[in-house]
């Protein structure tokens, strides 16, 4: 099969798998495999090879991310555990002041789900929101909001979350044949992060005043003392840069090999220490060591498994996602997209934000969407115009806002931000699934500002 009719196919084939994921409720990982096969079949792959790609697509894609998924994960669950995620909560708290919960739940929420899954992030942060909510008198709503919103940004753009370094490695390796600079996606990740948070942040305040949470009639006291008993229960809290230095640490030795490099002096130490699977081990053995301080080292173990557990069916879908890719690199649709790249360069940036957009509102999952965006992506990059790699990091960005648009109720997250936040599901659709709208248009509108610079 060749031309309109295999572009058409690819079409049906993704929108079969959207109903399949969404509708019929089949695993990600068998409804992505299963239309990788599929479309192979159809788009006239040799029928002997299709084991061959299905397992290039399959292997490569663990090859270059795996074991950075794995280290970014427990980093993040070393961090929850030891209580130094709360401590960099509470140190946001004292920079903004408690005059300003609105913006201090919304920054920190934003850190926090650098290294922590924002689901996780949410519940470990929400006895801080209601305490801060009782102690100002700040709309609950408006708390809850920014919490969601800041944790949902850094998610979905900024390393060493797993969707932003699949699609990086993912659209880096297959589009363009080099390794993924992630302390440049994170660095535009921050970047493209202001407009969002801005726009979060307006709307929280204008949505605060419009729908009430059932925590604003708490009795005196109840919030408080629930927030100190969770700071009890972990003990005495880490220091400020002993909870940072885990992610810092890791960003601070890719930036130097970073710099090294671009100097033209790269220095083999620096070169090793700054590749991201070494940078990010040495993040796990700094949460380690808080583990220790902490008394808790004989749960590591524990700790490991459940993190193996957590970040298998990421893996497993990032995998799905490559094979995919990897069919449509295989097949003819490569050619057609060649010869017809202007219909798609002309929608620049709009195309993978489209795209992400429309998997993420179906089925729910952003990491999927994210995965899965950069998987079919990756093998038509040079042809759509993205051939540099700072093109490429915006449109690991583009995706990334695609894919927080929107949260509505076949997303996990949904129900976590309604139930923790205390509201009805009407009020979520007025406040997570209204507001990741507007922080994905806000998220577009300035990766294509940026776009103009670059």
């Amino acid at each position: 099969m060749t031309g309109a009719a295999l572009l058409i196919a690819f079409v049906v084939a993704v929108a079969l798998m959207i109903v399949a994921i969404s509708k019929w409720h089949i695993h990600p990982f068998i409804s992505i495999m299963g239309i990788s096969v599929i479309l192979a079949l159809v788009a006239g792959i040799k029928i002997e090879t299709i084991p061959t790609v299905i397992g290039q697509g399959f292997s490569g894609t663990f090859t270059s991310i795996g074991i950075v998924i794995i280290l970014g994960a427990l980093v993040g669950i070393l961090l929850e555990k030891t209580g130094a995620a709360l401590k960099m909560a509470d140190s946001v708290v004292k920079l903004v002041g408690k005059n300003h919960p609105e913006l201090a739940m919304l920054l920190m929420g934003w850190i926090v789900s650098i290294p922590v899954f924002c689901d996780s992030g949410f519940v470990i942060l929400n006895p801080i929101r209601k305490s801060l909510v009782k102690r100002t008198g700040a709309s609950s709503v408006a708390c809850t909001v920014t919490l969601s919103m800041g944790l949902y940004i850094a998610h979905c753009f900024i390393p060493p979350t797993p969707g932003p370094i699949a699609a990086a490695n993912t659209l880096f390796g297959q589009g363009l044949g080099m390794e993924a600079n992630l302390l440049q996606v994170m660095g535009i990740g921050a970047l493209c992060s202001v407009f969002p948070m801005i726009a979060a942040y307006f709307y929280a305040k204008y949505i605060g005043k419009k729908v009430k949470a059932k925590d604003e009639a708490n009795v005196d006291g109840q919030v408080v003392q629930s927030y100190e008993e969770l700071v009890k229960s972990y003990g005495k809290l880490p220091s400020a840069w002993a909870s940072f230095a885990p992610i810092i640490v890791p960003i601070i030795l890719m930036g130097l090999s970073s710099a090294f490099s671009m100097a033209g002096k790269a220095v083999p130490f620096v070169t090793f220490l700054g590749t991201p699977i070494i940078a990010l081990a040495v993040g796990v053995i700094l949460g380690v060591i808080l583990l220790a301080k902490s008394g808790k080292l004989n749960e590591f173990y524990d700790l490991t498994n459940e993190t193996l557990k957590t970040v298998g069916p990421i893996l497993f879908v990032t995998a799905a996602g490559g094979v995919l890719g990897k069919v449509i690199s295989s097949s003819n649709l490569m050619l057609f997209i060649t010869e017809n790249a202007n219909v798609l360069q002309a929608l620049g940036y709009l195309f993978p934000f489209i795209l992400a957009a429309v998997l993420k509102t179906a089925q729910g999952s952003s990491t999927v969407a994210i995965t899965t965006s950069a998987g079919i992506i990756a093998p038509i990059m040079q042809s759509i115009g993205f051939v540099t790699p700072i093109q490429a990091t915006l449109v690991v960005v583009a995706i990334g806002a695609g894919a927080m648009t929107v949260s509505h109720a076949n997303d996990s997250y949904f129900w976590v931000v309604t139930n923790f936040g205390e509201m009805e599901t009407q009020d979520g659709y007025k406040t997570q699934t209204l507001g990741t709208l507007v922080i994905g248009i806000a998220s577009l509108i300035e990766v294509l500002l940026i776009s103009l610079f670059v």
